[in-house]
This record gives C-alpha cells, structure tokens and sequence, in this order.
C-alpha cells in the first residue's frame, strides 16, 4: 500500500513525457478558491480553459503539478466570472495547479488523448480504490484488496449489486472523506492546548469516522455484498402496557375538525398530533394510531417496538406514508403483534426492505407498498400475515422469506419485482416471492395473483449442499426429480399452487445457490 502513491506517480510521468509541446485542459477548480460562501453553488466545481505546460517533479516525492495560463479567448463555465480574480489566484498558486485537477480537451493529438487516459484511471484509482487507512495494510494482502474494491465498483456497474445499494455504498464513501477533511480541519484550527469542548468534539467526529470506515471494510467483504450493511441505528426498548392496562387512539391529522372524529366513542381516550413521529413515539402496547388522508413521513417506523395497530381513515391511497431519503430504513418492527391497516407505503431513498419484520408478528391489510429497494422481508423466526394488498416496484423479490420464518398470503397483488440487470439465468433473477429454504419457512399461499415480475412467480432458494441435519429438504438435491422436488416442497410449504395465480415466466422454481 505504501507503495501505490509512486506507482501512480510513475504511470502519469510516463505519459506525460511523451508530450513536449504544450496542450489545452479545463482546470475544474474547487470553488472555494473564488467564492465566500460555496455552499450555496450547484456546480461541484469552476472550470477555466488553459494552456498546460509540464515539467518533470525535482523529486519524486511530490505531488505532480502542471504550470497552466489562462487561453484566450477567456472562457469558463461561470457566467461573468471575473477575469481579473482568475489571475489573482493564479497568481498566488505560482501559475502551479494539481495535474489531476486538470481534464485535456478533445481534439487534440493521440498523445493528449492517452495523457487524458491516464489521468481517468488515476483519479478513478484516488476516488474509488484508494481508502486513507491503505498505509495499514500488509504488502502481502493489499494487492487482494484492490481486486475486491475492483470487483465492488464492477458489480454495482453491471447491475449485479442493484443500483440503490450501489448508491448507498457511494454515499457512505463520500460521507467519509468529507468527515475526514472535517476532522482535520477542526483539529488544525485548535490552538494550543484543547479545551474539554475540542476534545469530545473531535472524539465524536473521530467515532463517527471509524464507524463509517466499518461499514465500508463491510462491503468490501464479498460473502456481506448481497444486502450491503446497515447504518448503525438506535433500538428502543418496549415500554409494553400501561400500568392501568388502558389504551389511548392517536390521531394524526394536518388539521382536525369535529366532523372527523364524530365516529369514535365518546368515552374513548383520544390524543391528537399533527405530526406521525409524534404520535408513534407516545404510544403503549395496545394503542391505535388512526392516520387521516393526506402524506406523511415518520423516522419512528423503523422503530417499532409496541403491539400497536396503525391504520389509514380511508382508500389506501388516500393516506401516504413516504420514507426519509436520507436513511436506509422505513419500516421495521421488534413489536410482537402489530397491524398496518389501509395505508400506502412509498419507498424513496431507502434500500432496505420496504417493511422488514426482525421478530414478532406483523399484519399488513388493504395496503399498498410501492418498493423501491427491497420488498418484505421476514428474518428467521419472525412471521408475517398480508391480506388483500399490492406489493410492487421492488428491486428484488416482492416478498422475501428468510430460514426459519413464517408467512400467510392470501389475496394480494405481487407485481413489477426484481428489475435489476442481471440475466436471466442469474439467481438474482427471483421475482414476486423469494424463499430460502434451509430450515424451511412456513409458507402459506391462497388467492393471491403474481404477475409482471422479471423472473419467476416464486422461487425457493436452496443451498447446492444441503447440510444432513436439514429437515424436510435434505432429498432434495440438483439431480432429483423436478416435479418430485416441487411437489415435496410446495408440501413442506404449504403452496397451494390451484388458488394462486401465477403468471411469470415460471410460475415456481428452485434455484440452488
């Protein structure tokens, strides 16, 4: 790793000496050189068109540095920038500016187009490959670090890894450098000895930084690349029932009138908020959370600890809940018994399972959950009951069924799941339900329509070696009897394939994985 920062070095100066006439670039600037207040620009950067001229480092340990002029021509990216303000900077910076700042204009010779070759895959190497805590690492395993960062930027390229967890993976990654320059920067504005506030601030920026450098040595992991790792997240205790075991009804309502609540009884408890977030934070075990028409975003869904019941006045699609773009979660629930009732779930942002239930049980009723990442997922030993709704636009399968859970469908519409690019034959390829048989979940299906999914209806997820202490799935292995193997599991899983209707490309698969 100490090495790499040389290796760099020597591949751009082998290029560039193969230049000795001057050539055009576009120096793209940070615009903190020109502007007081940054921030407020749209433009990641300032570019001016300049005439480069290279000359060999005096040594090789620095940073390699272009003298540039401004053509004439002056031209820029930035309506009315000041020529005069232009010169003045260039001025200060010696006429020198770093040579990966600069990007040569096309048209030019061969030359100059490899110049440019090399300058691309040098700044891909710092932007992509390159992590600060590099100087750690041993000779003898960085060279397979790099393989797998290379195989991480393909896979998300490719589609393999679906572009939401991909977005989230670069996010992460551009969150961490600027900590890092932030941390540097506070620490360099302290004067003398630190007062006790430096000191904890700086503890807390270098905390975050290390938990952020976690997550990304996380996915650098090829074996936790499937879901991508999730941003460490505070979990709520249960406060359970109240002491005197009564219940309050919540509703949430921009603005509330005496005509909305003329329905509930008159010696019902009633608590009133404007705002979702507010409302899931005050509840007990028991409680009822009426939500009138109208969109509303609440963190507070990730948390959800309480037997509570959650539901939309009218038409599902009257009452909208969107998710917080910011945050990897929506909804999720630790809760032992709770009900989502005529709602519409919209997923923006987040990447992780539209509704995941980790433990417990959760029922979904007259709802409609637009994906945008993954669908439902159940975690091993937690259960999930759907009745009479829609679950469409996942990345993934629509509802994913981990070992050991358990779930009962009946009536929905799973469709538009698993439009990632990835070929067909690919297990990624799995569509409306996907489930993971080893131990196998308890899986009942009844009136439900699967259709306009890319893959298959259902597809059982089974390990290529099925370990011996596998109940219930061990006979079933790549050379058995198709129809025998599908027969004996959609047995074990309770499918009752003549009341669905499934209506993609293959209606129930295996796939060994």
């Amino acid at each position: 790793a100490e090495e790499a920062g040389d290796a760099m070095s020597k591949y751009l100066l082998e290029k560039l000496k193969m230049k000795e006439n001057n050539w055009l670039g576009i120096w793209k600037a940070n615009p903190d050189l020109f502007f007081v207040n940054s921030e407020d620009l749209v433009i990641p950067s300032v570019g001016i068109l300049v005439e480069v001229t290279w000359k060999p480092p005096q040594s090789s340990s620095s940073q390699i540095k272009a003298s540039v002029s401004v053509v004439e021509p002056f031209a820029s990216n930035i309506a009315n920038m000041p020529r005069e303000l232009v010169d003045n900077i260039l001025e200060e910076l010696d006429h020198c500016v770093p040579l990966l700042e600069i990007y040569p204009v096309e048209g030019q010779d061969n030359t100059v187009f490899e110049i440019a070759q090399a300058l691309d895959i040098v700044r891909f190497f710092y932007d992509f490959i390159w992590r600060d805590w590099d100087a750690d690492e041993s000779c003898e395993t960085y060279a397979a670090l790099v393989e797998e960062r290379i195989k991480l930027w393909c896979d998300i390229q490719n589609g393999t890894i679906p572009a939401p967890l991909g977005h989230r993976f670069k996010k992460h990654l551009e969150k961490y450098k600027i900590l890092r320059l932030e941390l540097i920067q506070y620490q360099s504005n302290i004067e003398e000895e630190p007062t006790e506030e430096e000191v904890v601030e700086c503890w807390k920026k270098y905390y975050e930084l290390v938990m952020l450098c976690g997550l990304l040595k996380i996915w650098e992991d090829l074996r936790l690349r499937a879901h991508g790792p999730l941003t460490p997240r505070i979990l709520r205790r249960r406060k359970g029932y109240r002491d005197d075991r009564k219940t309050v009804t919540h509703t949430v309502a921009k603005t509330m009138t005496a005509e909305m609540i003329k329905n509930f009884s008159l010696d019902a408890p009633l608590q009133h908020h404007e705002n979702l977030n507010v409302a899931l934070e005050s509840c007990y075990s028991g409680d009822t959370v009426v939500i009138f028409p109208g969109e509303y975003k609440a963190v507070n869904l990730s948390m959800l600890t309480e037997d509570i019941t959650i539901k939309g006045t009218g038409k599902p699609e009257e009452t909208r809940i969107v998710s917080e773009p910011t945050h990897d979660t929506f909804v999720i629930s630790k809760a032992q018994d709770i009900k989502l009732m005529h709602l519409t779930l919209v997923q923006q942002g987040t990447v992780d399972g539209i509704v995941v239930v980790e433990s417990g049980h959760m029922t979904i009723t007259n709802c409609v959950l637009k994906c945008e990442g993954t669908g439902v997922c159940v975690l091993t030993g937690a259960s999930l009951t759907v009745t009479d709704s829609e679950i469409t636009g996942a990345q993934g399968a629509g509802v994913e069924l981990y070992p050991g859970s358990t779930a009962l469908l009946e009536g929905n519409k799973i469709h538009h799941c698993n439009n990632t690019r990835a070929s067909e034959t690919s297990p990624r390829s799995l569509g409306g339900i996907n489930i993971k048989v080893v131990p196998v979940p308890k899986l009942k299906m009844k009136n439900n329509h699967i259709f306009s999914n890319r893959g298959h209806g259902v597809t059982i997820l089974q390990p290529t070696e099925i370990p011996a202490s596998a109940e219930g799935v061990g006979e079933l292995t790549a050379s058995g009897d198709a129809e025998e193997t599908l027969s004996k599991l959609m047995q074990d899983l309770r499918l009752e394939k003549n009341t669905n209707r499934l209506d993609d490309v293959k209606d129930i698969a295996v796939v060994h994985s």
